[in-house]
């Protein structure tokens, strides 16, 4: 039998999985500390299943935590460390198990807020963060690769009264000794970090669907996707690269953003011809988006966080874009590659 905390635990992740501000696609991860077992959610899976499907992986804290200690490389795969057992699903802990391992409160909430991360890839990030969130105990991590190096990053910097992480580059992590608590923190610092949005012109849809014609693109549902590409603001700042890893993921380092005269066809003869990879979304400056025909369902949630944070993200600001060596780490990772077949699988589940 469940506790009531665990069971308020996959109340609050079933909801944040469903707000597309705070969690997109499988990111995103929540956890709860009983006893001497970290009950995390499995890598690739959407939280917003979280009352749907079995999604929680049993994972021994304690030798985790040593093996951390020690920087014993197997603390790289927390599937070491799960209670096999206790795990008839056979479901693997996610990516960022060791971040919640680190963090000493009962349950950590880890999710990808468009509002953090407007802030996040800012240069000066750090201190807009401190300004803002004023005494909440909290702490900037620098861009660190996911997993490992950033746990290491966050051990290096983590404090006993630390209850908020601000990723750069990332994301945003809360934690307290009860889900309550938690959630509180959490929409306190999501809201204390908010910013002005943009008001993105409306997508010209007659011509976007000239553009889409006899190609294997089409006109997204989500209106919203648009805005990165009509509001030319929020183009360019897309347009030099990626900002966060489920960027590179899903809709690669940088979008295809279409030349004046180009179509949609037209872009995909030119890409076949360079031998370049099909991109997800295709970029019409003051026009909108077409979006693949067999796009995913996370690709789709990426594009909409894409125009949500960029919206926010001041003209003047100066942006740290992840570099071409961090892109080919991200791109590269196995951990990542299995993140994203299961989160493939876990779309016919939806």
């Amino acid at each position: 039998m469940k506790s009531a905390e665990f069971e308020a635990l996959l109340d609050v992740s079933a909801a944040l999985g469903a707000d597309p501000h705070l969690v997109q696609g499988a990111g995103g991860n929540t956890s709860i500390k009983e006893g001497d077992i970290l009950w995390i959610k499995a890598s690739g899976l959407w939280l917003k299943q979280a009352r749907q499907r079995d999604l929680m992986v049993p994972v021994a804290l304690e030798p985790l935590i040593a093996a951390l200690e020690r920087d014993d490389p197997a603390a790289e795969k927390a599937q070491t460390f799960v209670i096999a057992e206790r795990n008839p699903s056979g479901l693997r802990p996610s990516i960022e198990t060791t971040v919640h391992a680190l963090m000493p409160q009962k349950v950590v909430l880890h999710v990808h807020c468009v509002e953090t991360l407007a802030t996040a890839v800012q240069a000066n990030g750090a201190a807009i963060v401190a300004e803002k969130l004023g005494r909440i105990r909290h702490v900037f991590v620098p861009y660190a690769h996911p997993g490992l190096p950033l746990a290491k990053a966050i051990a290096a910097r983590l404090r006993d009264d630390t209850s908020v992480l601000v990723l750069g580059n990332h994301g945003l992590v809360v934690a307290g000794e009860t889900v309550a608590e938690a959630k509180a923190l959490l929409a306190c610092v999501s809201a204390l970090l908010a910013r002005p949005k943009r008001q993105a012109p409306t997508p010209d849809f007659v011509a976007l669907a000239r553009l889409a014609l006899d190609s294997t693109y089409t006109l997204p549902e989500d209106t919203r996707l648009h805005d990165v590409a009509t509001d030319l603001v929020s183009c360019r700042i897309a347009a030099r690269g990626s900002l966060y890893p489920d960027h590179v993921i899903f809709l690669g380092k940088t979008p295809e953003i279409a030349g004046p005269t180009e179509t949609a066809t037209s872009i995909e003869d030119r890409t076949s011809h360079e031998g370049a990879a099909v991109s997800p979304m295709l970029m019409f400056p003051g026009k909108g988006v077409l979006v693949r025909k067999d796009i995913t369902s996370g690709a789709l949630a990426m594009a909409r966080c894409l125009s949500d944070v960029t919206l926010r993200i001041p003209e003047a600001a100066r942006l740290r874009y992840l570099t071409q060596d961090e892109n080919a780490e991200l791109l590269g990772w196995d951990a990542e590659k299995h993140r994203q077949a299961l989160s493939r699988d876990g779309e016919a589940l939806q």
